[in-house]
């Protein structure tokens, strides 16, 4: 499962090609260390890979491991908690002190995510965000979101990755890769036209942030 995971997640963020390699605040808001166990069980591994399988079943708080840990019944290191959302260490990290923000209610991605709930979570990013640095002993960190299963996500309960990063670490080789520069042709004319357009097409739940262009 934990392979798949990493293997799915690096081969979007290390595409094969020429030169690449391998929310509101609160007062009572914490930040702290869990004593309990670190990691997941064999049981709630299966339980993920199930979930990982089953498209339909992503509405599913049941088996969900990220609702477990909310509900107290499988162990995290946690962060950081509010009434809204949770900080927790991955059990698989990437770099160390890779954590997880998580929004206590479940929602499968992040387009199902009331915009609400998405602005409790990324405003807790500067905070958690600078305190992982510190305590990780670096300066920088990559903000990611796997939406969907094809950019790589496997728990389909939303959450948003913080990933300490230090200079020449090669987490990545795509960093290195050059980048195209975007060709102001008819293909971008499009393609703006055609999201200008979806954004127009404003449901009950989005009203309220149509877009000011014309």
């Amino acid at each position: 499962m934990e392979n798949r995971r990493l293997a799915v997640l690096c081969s979007h963020l290390r595409p094969v090609g020429p030169g690449s390699g391998s929310g509101s605040g609160s007062g009572s808001a914490r930040l702290s260390a869990s004593g309990c166990s670190f990691g997941s069980s064999d049981g709630d591994r299966g339980k993920k890979k199930q979930r990982s399988r089953d498209p339909g079943d992503r509405g599913s708080t049941k088996d969900c491991v990220f609702c477990r840990i909310i509900r107290g019944e499988s162990p995290a290191f946690k962060l950081y908690e509010d009434e809204k959302c949770l900080c927790i260490l991955d059990s698989n990290p990437l770099s160390h002190g890779h954590s997880l923000i998580i929004p206590k209610s479940h929602y499968s991605s992040l387009e199902a995510t009331p915009p609400d709930v998405v602005a409790a979570m990324c405003s807790k990013v500067p905070f958690i965000g600078s305190a992982i640095m510190r305590a990780a002993g670096c300066d920088s960190f990559n903000l990611l979101v796997n939406n969907g299963a094809a950019a790589g996500q496997v728990i389909f309960h939303t959450h948003i990755h913080i990933i300490p990063r230090k200079a020449s670490d090669c987490l990545w080789t795509s960093e290195s890769l050059r980048r195209r520069p975007l060709n102001f042709n008819q293909d971008a004319s499009r393609l703006l036209n055609r999201v200008r357009e979806q954004l127009s097409n404003v449901s009950e739940e989005s009203k309220g942030q149509e877009s000011t262009l014309s």
